[in-house]
């Protein structure tokens, strides 16, 4: 298994974590990466680092020389996957990949409007190999996305109305992909994957307030507020609209389905959004 595994996105959020646990269990793996002499800057020395570009056919080869497994995240900013995702896909089918595990979204097959959904589709259709990772909104949107505006402004600014969500801490993920990529019996299945409970953000403002000792409201914008909001920090409308349609869904009910399958996997209960809080609570100070 050594080196035949690719991660893509590997200095995002879940591939990073999903590249610790194979550099704690002293597995080799291949990671595809833009910006190569960048990376070397935050990537174990023992991960091999391969070019790749989702915008670049011509990196895809190479990068899938040898390759048998591949974890596949798309970018954010890559909204049009039938010209930006699907090349890949094709080249994975051609150098005959034996399974890709896509971290895809809670609830997927009901929302055609997604990427996800997408790539799902392309990936079956092509008769590839794959496991589907479907995880609810990450808590570490919260750390990364909204920590400015939690540290600067002591607020959550998301159009998600009084709808729950549950939260799930992309270190369960990375385990749970971990599993999938290392073990057998976990071929065309598909995971919903949640945290133990449901939570609107007016209780997520009150429990990162009880860490952080001082209050933390949740501003529960307009959808048309958020997208002008958004816009004006200077992020790209189409993936503007995505994050809206996004928390639409969790505004309508839509991201409050609980489930038991992240526990059957790794045999343990996930990660609550109270341990998440304390242990990045430096994010927001």
């Amino acid at each position: 298994m050594s080196g035949q595994i690719l991660i893509t996105g590997a200095t995002g959020n879940v591939s990073a974590e999903l590249i610790k646990l194979f550099e704690q269990n002293q597995i080799k793996v291949v990671a595809a990466i833009r910006n190569v002499e960048k990376a070397k800057q935050f990537l174990p020395a023992s991960v091999e680092l391969r070019y790749f570009d989702f915008q670049d056919p011509a990196s895809f080869i190479d990068a899938l020389h040898g390759i048998k497994k591949v974890f596949l995240v798309r970018p954010p900013a890559l909204s049009n996957v039938k010209q930006d995702i699907f090349p890949f896909l094709d080249t994975c089918q051609a150098q005959k990949v034996e399974q890709i595990v896509f971290l895809s979204l809670l609830g997927v097959e009901k929302l055609a409007f997604v990427p996800h959904y997408k790539i799902e589709q392309e990936i079956v259709r092509l008769g590839l190999g794959y496991t589907f990772l479907r995880p609810s909104f990450f808590m570490q949107n919260l750390s990364t996305t909204h920590a400015a505006e939690i540290r600067d402004r002591q607020a959550i600014y998301v159009p998600a109305g009084r709808g729950k969500t549950s939260f799930i801490d992309i270190r369960d993920i990375a385990q749970v992909a971990y599993k999938c990529l290392t073990e057998a019996g976990h071929l065309y299945k598909a995971y919903a994957l949640t945290g133990q409970s449901a939570l609107d953000y007016f209780e997520v403002a009150q429990i990162i307030s009880k860490t952080l000792g001082r209050q933390i409201s949740y501003v529960n914008p307009s959808i048309l507020s958020f997208i002008l909001h958004k816009l004006r920090e200077g992020i790209p409308l189409n993936f503007v609209i995505v994050m809206a349609a996004i928390y639409g869904t969790a505004k309508l009910g839509k991201a409050a389905l609980v489930t038991d399958q992240l526990s059957q996997l790794l045999g343990r209960e996930p990660i609550t959004l109270k341990d998440f809080a304390a242990d990045y609570k430096s994010c927001w100070q």
